[in-house]
């Protein structure tokens, strides 16, 4: 699967535009990280917890698109964008999205 946040993929042609495709996933920090990041604040420096958080997120958002495109026969993704909103108090939303196509290589590649 081709995973590109480009309108195209050099050397290959769009031969099906099988429509948007998205994943998502809302998760809310725990006690446990909201703490380490309350410390972390006053001294500075990187919130690990909420790195770690984020990553996951991005990672299961990802990872349920590409699942969406495959249920309609994508090869490819294209114009990837990630999109974020505030559910509630300390849960948020990460969202994942695309145009799933089929593409196969260009004759003058």
């Amino acid at each position: 699967m081709f995973l590109v946040n480009t309108e195209f993929v050099p050397g290959k042609r769009i031969v099906r535009v099988c429509g948007l495709v998205q994943g998502s996933t809302v998760r809310a920090k725990h006690i446990g990280r909201d703490i380490a990041a309350s410390l972390k604040n006053l001294v500075g420096g990187e919130l690990k917890g909420y790195t770690e958080l984020l990553n996951e997120s991005r990672n299961e958002s990802l990872r349920r698109m590409v699942e969406q495109a495959n249920n309609l026969g994508a090869n490819a993704i294209l114009n990837i964008r990630y999109g974020t909103s505030a559910i509630t108090s300390g849960a948020s939303e990460l969202l994942c999205y695309g145009t799933a196509v089929v593409l196969e290589d260009a004759e003058d590649a």
